[in-house]
C-alpha cells in the first residue's frame, strides 16, 4: 500500500534499537560471563581440615541442545542443552591429580526472540527494576530542621545507615541494631588502613576536607571508646548482644563483616559512589573495581553528610528517581539463584570429602547436581518473574518482553507499594513509559521500556540524545542515565531546523533540570532523537496520542495487546510508522537471512536459493494454538521466482500484512445516536462485516486423555465403547481418537476410553456369557474424554505420547492423547470491540446493511458508534483519526503520523478537501429503515479497530440443573463450574419489600437446597401434577450442626 508521510520532524535522529535487546544481551552475558564468575568465586573447595582435598572448577562446556525449539514446543518438551562441568580433584594426602567431565543440568537456552520453552509451553522472564546498589542520603525532619544521614546498601552483607541526631552528633546502625557514634566504626576502618586512629588524628582528616568539626567533636564526646580495642568491643556488643566480647574475638568479627567474602558493594554501587563523589577514575584497575568500603569512602560519605546538614535549602535523595533503581535482567537473577545452589552443593561436596575413602576418591562421588538442578527448576517454574508468555497477538508477545516489575523476590509488594512509588516521576522520561502500566492492583508497579531505552552492563536504564554545539545538531549520539541527563539542556524531538541541523527558533522548549521551559538556542545542549521516545512501542502506536487523554491512552495500550489476529488481517489507514520495526524485532514474521530467488514456495516452507548456491530453508507455522488460545498462523508473503533481499518479508504472521503490524480492521464509522442501541458505549454493527467475514477469528482449544494403568488393570483406548450408539462413533478411529478435519459439537466423542469396574459375584447366566463371549462382557465403565459443554469446532491436531515409543510421562500414565480443536469465531452481539484511543464498547446489535443509515451515494456505514463517549474521555485522537481516515482510504494510501509531531488540523482539512469530502469530516445521512434524511449533518469517517479477546462465546452462560456443594447443597457459583446465579441477602430483601412470599419460599427452597424439595418438584413438573409444598433447606442442618458443635443442646421440634 502506498505510504503518505505527515510529519514536522524529519526522521529519527538514531535508528530504533533491536526491541528484545533487554532480554539476548543479559542472556549472553550470562552464558558467556556469568556462569564463569559463579564457577570462579567457589573455585577450589577444601574440605574442613584443608590438609586433604582441594576441588578446583577448570571450565564448563555448553554442548548442542538436543532438540530445536519447534520441536520442544510441539513434543512438550523444553529447549536446552546439556552443562558439563570439568573438574580437577587435588588428593594431598597422596599427591594425586584426577580429573573429570561431571554432567551438572539441562540448562534452558533462550529463542531467537527472547523467551524460554519450558515442558513446551513459552515463558518470558520479566526484568526486576530494583533499588540500586550504593549510597543514598536520607533525612530527617525534626521541628521544621532537617537532620541528615546515609544509608549504604551492599548487593552482599551488612546494611549501615548513618543519621544525625538532635544533638548534632551521628551515629551508625549495622543491619538495623542498636545505634553507635559514627567515630567508633572511623577508628575500626583506620585501624584497618593502618593509619592512627586517636581523636586528634580523626579529626585532622576532617580538619582536610573543610567541613564543620563540630558535628565530629560531638560524636567524639558522645563515644565512651577511645582506642580502637574499646571500639571493636563496643560494636560487637551492638550486634551480639548475648555473646561475651573480647578484643580479639570482636576484632575478628567486626573486621570479618567487611571483608571480601562477606561484604560486596557491587559493580554498579562502585560506579554509583564514584560519580556520587566524583572520584578521578584511578589508574589502578584493582582501586577502580574495588567493592568494599574503606576509610577515604566512609570518610567521603560522614563529610557529605555534614555539608547536608549546613548548608540551607538541602534536600534528600529522592528514593523513586529512576537514577536510583536499576533493572536486573534475567542473566543476573540466575546467577544469584545458581549461588545459592553452589553453596549448597559447595556444602555436600566438604561433607563427603570428610567421609569418604581417600585412596579412591573419583570427582563424580563427591559432586551432586540435584541442588544446582532444584534451583534451575525453581527460578523457571515457581519464580514470580518467569512468567506465562501473554500471546494474544504479537504485540503482546514484544511488550511482555519489555516489561519491567517492581514485584518478584527482594522487590515491593502490592500490598506495601505506596503512591509515591507508583508514581510518574520527571526521571522516567526517554527510560520508562509515563502511560503504558496495567490498571489494576499493579499500576504503576509493572511498567514498560520507552521506545529506544536501552540497559547499560550495570542495570541502569540510558536514553540516547544528539549532541548540540551552538544551535547545530552534531552526529554524535550520547547515551545519559537520569542522573547525568539532569545536568545538561535537552530539547525535543519535534522543535524545528533545516536540513544542515540548525535549530530555526531563537528560543527553544528545552528540559533543565527536569523541568520544562524556552531557552535559548545556544544553550541547547541536546536534542531527543525522536518524539515518541518517551513512550513505549505499544503507546507509540497510537496515532494522534497528544489529543488523547493519559487515562485512555493507557486503555488504548493495553487494549492493543488484547486484539484478537483477525482471519484477514488489514493494514491501519492512519499509523505511526512503527509497525514495521515492531513486527520485525517480534521474531515472528519471517524475513530472508540474505539475498536470493525463491525457489520453492507453499503453505509449510518457504526455500530460497542464495546468491552463493546455497539453499535456505523457511518452515511455516500453520494454525498453531498460542498461550492464549488465539490462531497463530504464517502466510507466504512471496511467490515463486521472486527475487529477495537479505531482510525482506518472506511470510507474514497472523497479525502483519507486508511485514507491518495490523491487529484490527478498517470499518466505515458514523457518530450518531441510533434508537438507544448505542447506549453506554454500545456499538451497532452491520452485517456486512459478519459478511465478509472482517472480524472473524480462530479459536484453538486443547484437550487432553490421559490412558492410566488401574489397580483393576490398564484403560483401554477404543471405539466400541458400551451403550453408545453407532452415530455418537461415526467420526472414531480403531483406537477410538477422533479423525483430523471432523467437525464435533458439545458432548461428542474426541477420544474413547474403557476403564475396568470392580469385579462383582457373577450370576450364572453371567458366567456362561462370559464363556461364550470372553472378555466382552467384563465390567468396564465410559470414561471417554468428550467435549465441554457449550464447545464445537473442527479438530486440527492429534498428538499421541505414549510409554512404548519413549515419551516421559508422569507416573501411572501409560499414553497421553491430545486433541486440537479450532472454531471459527464471527463477530457477534455481545463481543467487546475497541479503537486505539481506549473507547471500547460491547457490540448490542447486528443490522442488516440496508437498515444502516447511508450517505448520498447509496454507501451504507459499517458501525454506529456515540458521541456521548468523546467531550466526557476526552479521547479527540479518534475523531481526528477517523477523518484523516476518511481521506486517505478516497485517496488510496496509508498515512503515517508519528506521536507528537503529525498531522496538523490543517493539513487533514486539505486532505479531506483534495478527496472530495467537506472540510469538517460531516456528511448528510439517511435513515435506511425510512429512507429519511437526518436532521444534521453527521461525523463520518474511517476507524480502526480491533475485536478483544472478550468474546461473548467465553462467558456467556446458563443452568438448568447441574451440580451441588457437598456441605450446603446449595448450587456451585460461577461459569467453569456451571453454577447457577446466586440469590443473595440483598435480592432476598429486594422480594420482601414486595411482599412476594411464594417466589421467596422457591426461591430459599427448592431451587436452593432443599433436597426432597427439589427431586419431589421435579417429579411433580414431569408427572404435570402441582408443585408440594417444600421442606426443610439442608443448610439449616448445618446450622444446627454448628451450634451442637458449640456445645449447644438444640432440638428441633416440628409443628404441623
Amino acid at each position: 500500500m502506498k505510504k503518505k508521510y505527515f510529519s514536522r520532524y524529519k526522521k529519527p535522529l538514531v535508528a530504533v534499537p533491536d526491541l528484545v535487546e533487554v532480554q539476548k544481551q543479559s542472556y549472553d552475558w550470562l552464558i558467556k560471563t556469568g556462569l564463569k564468575e559463579l564457577f570462579k568465586e567457589y573455585s577450589p573447595i577444601r574440605d574442613y581440615s584443608e590438609k586433604k582435598f582441594e576441588l578446583e572448577f577448570a571450565g564448563f562446556q555448553l554442548d548442542e541442545p538436543k532438540y530445536d525449539e519447534y520441536y520442544a514446543r510441539e513434543n512438550n518438551l523444553s529447549y536446552d542443552a546439556p552443562l558439563r562441568l570439568r573438574v580437577k580433584l587435588i588428593n594431598k594426602l597422596f599427591n594425586q591429580e584426577k580429573e573429570q567431565e561431571i554432567f551438572l543440568a539441562d540448562f534452558p537456552l533462550m529463542t531467537s526472540h527472547g523467551t524460554f520453552i519450558i515442558n513446551g509451553i513459552e515463558r518470558v522472564i520479566v526484568p526486576q527494576l530494583a533499588r540500586s546498589f550504593g549510597i543514598f542520603f536520607t533525612a530527617n525532619e525534626i521541628k521544621g530542621r532537617k537532620f541528615f544521614g546515609a544509608k549504604i546498601i551492599p548487593a552482599r552483607g551488612a546494611w549501615i545507615e548513618l543519621e544525625t541526631e538532635i544533638d548534632d552528633a551521628i551515629y551508625v546502625r549495622i543491619d538495623r541494631r542498636r545505634k553507635f557514634p559514627i567515630t567508633s566504626l572511623l577508628r575500626v576502618f583506620a585501624d584497618r588502613a593502618g593509619l592512627d586512629s586517636s581523636d586528634e588524628a580523626l579529626l585532622k582528616v576532617f580538619e582536610a576536607v573543610k567541613v564543620d568539626l563540630s558535628y565530629i567533636q560531638k560524636s567524639l564526646a558522645k563515644d565512651y571508646t577511645k582506642t580502637v580495642s574499646e571500639s571493636y568491643v563496643e560494636i560487637y556488643k551492638r550486634l551480639r548482644d548475648s555473646d561475651l566480647a573480647t578484643p580479639a574475638n570482636s576484632k575478628e568479627f567486626v573486621s570479618g563483616l567487611f571483608e571480601r567474602e562477606k561484604y560486596d558493594l557491587s559493580a554498579v554501587g562502585r560506579v554509583r559512589f564514584n560519580q556520587r563523589f566524583e572520584v578521578a577514575v584511578s589508574a589502578n584497575q584493582e582501586e577502580n573495581d574495588r567493592r568494599t568500603l574503606s576509610f577515604d569512602d566512609l570518610v567521603k560519605i560522614v563529610s557529605q553528610i555534614i555539608v547536608l546538614n549546613t548548608t540551607k535549602g538541602a534536600k534528600e535523595d529522592d528514593i523513586d528517581h529512576l537514577g536510583f533503581r536499576r533493572v536486573r535482567c534475567v542473566g543476573e537473577m540466575l546467577q544469584a539463584k545458581l549461588k545459592v545452589g553452589m553453596m549448597q552443593m559447595k556444602r555436600n561436596i566438604q561433607d563427603r570429602m570428610s567421609t569418604v575413602d581417600a585412596q579412591t576418591l573419583l570427582p563424580v562421588q563427591i559432586i551432586s547436581p540435584r541442588p544446582w538442578q532444584a534451583r534451575l527448576k525453581e527460578f523457571f517454574s515457581t519464580n514470580q518473574l518467569s512468567q506465562f508468555m501473554n500471546q494474544d497477538n504479537i504485540l503482546a508477545e514484544l511488550e511482555h518482553l519489555r516489561t519491567l516489575s517492581a514485584l518478584g523476590p527482594g522487590g515491593l509488594t502490592r500490598e506495601r507499594a505506596g503512591l509515591e512509588v507508583r508514581d510518574v516521576h520527571s526521571s522516567h522520561y526517554g527510560k520508562v513509559c509515563p502511560i503504558h502500566t496495567p490498571e489494576g492492583p499493579n499500576i504503576g508497579l509493572i511498567v514498560h521500556l520507552a521506545s529506544y531505552a536501552r540497559v547499560n552492563s550495570y542495570g541502569i536504564i540510558e536514553a540516547p540524545y544528539r549532541r548540540v554545539t551552538k544551535g547545530r545538531i552534531t552526529d554524535e549520539i550520547v547515551y545519559l542515565n537520569a542522573l547525568e541527563e539532569e545536568k545538561h539542556v535537552v530539547a525535543h524531538a519535534g522543535v524545528s531546523y533545516n536540513d544542515e541541523g540548525r535549530l530555526l527558533d531563537e528560543q527553544v522548549e528545552a528540559r533543565r533540570r527536569a523541568s520544562p521551559g524556552l531557552v535559548a538556542r545556544e544553550e541547547v545542549e541536546f536534542i531527543d532523537v525522536a518524539p515518541n521516545q518517551a513512550y513505549s512501542v505499544a503507546t507509540s502506536m497510537i496515532p494522534f496520542l497528544e489529543h488523547d487523554d493519559a487515562n485512555r491512552a493507557l486503555m488504548g495500550s493495553n487494549m492493543q495487546k488484547q486484539a484478537v489476529p483477525c482471519v484477514r488481517a488489514e493494514l491501519p489507514l492512519v499509523a505511526t510508522g512503527i509497525e514495521e520495526k515492531a513486527a520485525h524485532d517480534s521474531g515472528r514474521v519471517i524475513l530472508a537471512a540474505a539475498a536470493g530467488v525463491v525457489k520453492k514456495v507453499d503453505g509449510r516452507q518457504v526455500v530460497i536459493k542464495r546468491d552463493d548456491d546455497q539453499e535456505d530453508v523457511y518452515a511455516l507455522a500453520n494454525f498453531k494454538m498460542t498461550n492464549d488460545y488465539t490462531c497463530f498462523h504464517h502466510r507466504p508473503a512471496v511467490a515463486l521466482g521472486d527475487k529477495v533481499k537479505k531482510g525482506s518479508v518472506l511470510a507474514d504472521s497472523s497479525s502483519t500484512v507486508e511485514g507491518e503490524l495490523s491487529l484490527g480492521q478498517n470499518v466505515f464509522v458514523a457518530f450518531m445516536p441510533f434508537g438507544g442501541a448505542n447506549y453506554e458505549d454500545a456499538i451497532i454493527l452491520s452485517e456486512r462485516l459478519v459478511k465478509e467475514s472482517k472480524f472473524t477469528s480462530i479459536y484453538i482449544e486443547e484437550f487432553e486423555a490421559n490412558v492410566r494403568d488401574t489397580k483393576l488393570g490398564p484403560e483401554i483406548t477404543t471405539h466400541d465403547i458400551p451403550n453408545i450408539g453407532e452415530i455418537k462413533l461415526k467420526n472414531l478411529d480403531e483406537d477410538g481418537v477422533v479423525r483430523v478435519g471432523a467437525e464435533v459439537g458439545p458432548n461428542d466423542i474426541l477420544v474413547g476410553k474403557i476403564t475396568p469396574k470392580g469385579e462383582t459375584e457373577l450370576t450364572p447366566e453371567e458366567r456362561l456369557l462370559r464363556a461364550i463371549f470372553g472378555e466382552k462382557a467384563r465390567d468396564v465403565k465410559d470414561t471417554s474424554l468428550r467435549m465441554p459443554h457449550g464447545r464445537k469446532g473442527r479438530i486440527i491436531g492429534i498428538k499421541i505420547f505414549s510409554r512404548d515409543q519413549g515419551d516421559r510421562l508422569e507416573s501411572g500414565i501409560i499414553k497421553k492423547i491430545k486433541v486440537q480443536v479450532a472454531q471459527w469465531r464471527n463477530v457477534e452481539a455481545g463481543d467487546k470491540l475497541a479503537g486505539r484511543h481506549g473507547n471500547k464498547g460491547v457490540i448490542s446489535k447486528i443490522l442488516p446493511e440496508e437498515d444502516m443509515p447511508y450517505l448520498a451515494d447509496g454507501r451504507p456505514v459499517d458501525v454506529i458508534l456515540t458521541p456521548l463517549g468523546v467531550p466526557s474521555r476526552m479521547n479527540l485522537g479518534q475523531i481526528f483519526e477517523m477523518h484523516l481516515g476518511l481521506a486517505a482510504g478516497s485517496l488510496g494510501y496509508q498515512a503515517i503520523t508519528p506521536v507528537f509531531a503529525g498531522v496538523t488540523e490543517k493539513e487533514i482539512k486539505a486532505e479531506l478537501k483534495e478527496a472530495g469530502w467537506s472540510d469538517d469530516g460531516k456528511v448528510e445521512l439517511f435513515d435506511g429503515r425510512t429512507g429519511d434524511k437526518f436532521g444534521q449533518r453527521i461525523a463520518v469517517g474511517q476507524m480502526y479497530m480491533l475485536k478483544l479477546n472478550h468474546m461473548v462465546e467465553d462467558k456467556i452462560h446458563m443452568r438448568s440443573i447441574g451440580p451441588y456443594s457437598l456441605i450446603t447443597q446449595q448450587p456451585l457459583g460461577g461459569r467453569s463450574q456451571g453454577g447457577g446465579q446466586r440469590f443473595g441477602e440483598m435480592e432476598v430483601w429486594a422480594l420482601e419489600g414486595y411482599g412476594a412470599a411464594h417466589m421467596l419460599r422457591e426461591m430459599l427452597t427448592i431451587k436452593s437446597d432443599d433436597i426432597v424439595g427439589r427431586s419431589s418438584a421435579f417429579d411433580s413438573l414431569v408427572k404435570g401434577e402441582p408443585v408440594r409444598p417444600p421442606n426443610i433447606p439442608a443448610s439449616f442442618n448445618v446450622m444446627l450442626n454448628e451450634l451442637r458443635g458449640l456445645a449447644m443442646d438444640i432440638e428441633l421440634r416440628r409443628f404441623d
